[in-house]
């Protein structure tokens, strides 16, 4: 499960992999919730400075490169879909069990607004949430669900 991803497939075992700003406190606070609401460990984690998140970037070359963007890339019937910002956000929750699925629902809110809304928590985040040194190390428990 730790191996890399080769360049044309995302591990067998890997359906759904987030990619986050690894230096970013709100972006760690986040995938710490993520892993608390995700009983089932349906989503992997990779850093987007990381070895995994360049691997996708040579598989998918529109991958946005800066480090403002959560994205979810996951397996498809037909290949990969890669998404991005809020649609990468809503995609996530919609995953999620319980209530935190409904948060979809905002799909209906045209992207480039929704997309303008997470710019804004994104331009702030360094200054309300901070920066951390290196990524955490996972709990020994959820460790497998990280990827370099």
């Amino acid at each position: 499960m730790s191996a890399l991803p080769s360049p044309s497939a995302l591990p067998e075992t890997v359906d759904r992999i987030v990619l986050y700003d690894g230096t970013c406190g709100f972006c760690d606070a986040s995938v710490q919730w993520l892993l608390d609401h995700d009983p089932r460990g349906r989503f992997h984690y990779a850093p987007l400075q990381g070895p995994t998140a360049a691997a996708l970037r040579a598989r998918h070359p529109a991958l946005p490169t800066d480090l403002d963007s959560v994205l979810l890339v996951q397996r498809t019937p037909t290949g990969e879909q890669v998404l991005s910002r809020s649609s990468a956000v809503l995609a996530i929750c919609a995953q999620l069990p319980g209530a935190w699925s409904w948060l979809a629902v905002f799909r209906v809110v045209p992207r480039i607004l929704r997309d303008a809304a997470y710019a804004l928590v994104a331009r702030s985040r360094y200054r309300i949430w901070g920066r951390v040194d290196a990524c955490r190390l996972p709990d020994p428990d959820v460790a497998s669900r990280f990827l370099p």
